[in-house]
């Protein structure tokens, strides 16, 4: 069991955000194109693909904004090189708008692939990202802005 925790651990901060959002658009592809049978299919309208296209897209922009309105890194790899605690615009409706913003994106593949299967990789990733990406950076978070972070992770949820 201490051998699993010490691998699971290794994997902090370990695989960029981006790079897991398109193995999981990848997975869901493949997972189309290899179990792909009528009771799995999935109908919904047309249109709902461009939502959730273009809400996640919209989220993402408005994130690295406040970001880049800062002046710090959007590097998720390196949440030490953080230079400001952003809280405004998007941030003040969730703590963490460009991974919601990859996870609607994940939610129009859905959509698009109209295999109910597809839609298991949208849970795997918020699983990852809260374990292995958004607990590391809040631990960091914690200790470069303390009771100010600990306030605001009162008020604004991680996803919405």
């Amino acid at each position: 069991m201490t051998k699993f925790r010490s691998t699971m651990n290794g994997l902090k901060l370990k695989i960029p955000p981006a790079l897991l959002f398109l193995l999981c658009v990848v997975l869901m592809w493949l997972t189309d194109r290899g179990l792909s049978f009528e009771p799995l299919v999935l109908k919904t309208p047309d249109w709902l693909y461009s939502v959730f296209l273009s809400i996640g897209g919209l989220i993402i922009l408005l994130g690295i904004i406040e970001f880049r309105r800062k002046s710090t890194t959007v590097n998720p790899h390196k949440p030490q090189d953080t230079t400001a605690f952003v809280k405004s615009g998007v941030y003040r409706i969730t703590r963490n708008p460009m991974y919601l913003g990859m996870a609607l994106i994940l939610c129009a593949a859905v959509v698009r692939l109209e295999n109910m299967l597809t839609m298991l990789f949208i849970p795997i990733f918020i699983w990852y990202m809260n374990e292995f990406q958004i607990k590391p950076e809040e631990q960091v978070m914690e200790q470069k802005f303390g009771e100010e972070f600990l306030g605001y992770k009162k008020k604004v949820r991680r996803w919405v």
